[in-house]
């Protein structure tokens, strides 16, 4: 029963890192594609600012990070020695200072380029970033 357990484990778990790679690779693609434009379209446009580009990328790269992190705990569930318990720790420390670093950076973008902009009589926004 118990390695029964531990090849569901495993199969979840790499059709989660699956997952990961594939959000990954979309936001990588639409970041490319983005960049690509940006060369070829004139720079007046305000969703092609390299800024603008890179947060949403990301914001990709963190729902990426979230997925192999879930993979890391369910791992973490099979893992059948401490040096590999220690080593799933390493790995999931490493990707959660990545993603709470990203989301900083993010934050203050967005505090930064995406202020709300008061107009008389009313509130109006820069627009959604995403």
């Amino acid at each position: 029963m118990e390695e029964l357990f531990k090849i569901i484990a495993e199969t979840i778990a790499t059709m989660v890192e699956a997952g990961a790679v594939a959000v990954i690779a979309v936001g990588s693609a639409e970041a490319l594609y983005r960049l690509v434009k940006r060369v070829v379209v004139p720079a007046s446009r305000s969703d092609l600012r390299p800024k603008t580009i890179w947060v949403k990328f990301a914001i990709w790269l963190i729902l990426g990070l979230e997925f192999e992190l879930a993979a890391d705990v369910i791992r973490t569930s099979i893992a059948p020695s401490w040096d590999a318990i220690g080593q799933l720790a390493a790995i999931a420390v490493i990707r959660t200072f990545l993603n709470y670093f990203l989301e900083k950076d993010i934050e203050k973008y967005l505090e930064t380029y995406e202020q709300p902009v008061r107009e008389p009589g009313r509130l109006a926004s820069a627009g959604p970033l995403v």
